[in-house]
């Protein structure tokens, strides 16, 4: 994954999706609300039978986990 890239990552609650995290590398660039056009049109986008993307849901969900 090369540095410059955009990322989304799924951060996901008792099985819902409350937010999308756009990030640069590892830098968070800003949180998109699910709901607003923007935020269903990124998860209309992926499937969760994609596996990269589906580690990445899972990946932001335990890091949301640990900052409670």
């Amino acid at each position: 994954m090369s540095e410059n890239e955009t990322t989304y990552h799924a951060v996901e609650k008792d099985g819902v999706v409350t937010a999308i995290w756009e990030m640069q590398g590892r830098k968070h660039l800003r949180t998109i609300d699910p709901r607003s056009e923007e935020g269903r049109r990124i998860l209309a986008s992926y499937s969760v039978d994609e596996a990269p993307e589906h580690a990445h849901a899972e990946a932001a969900t335990q890091t949301a986990h640990q900052g409670e």
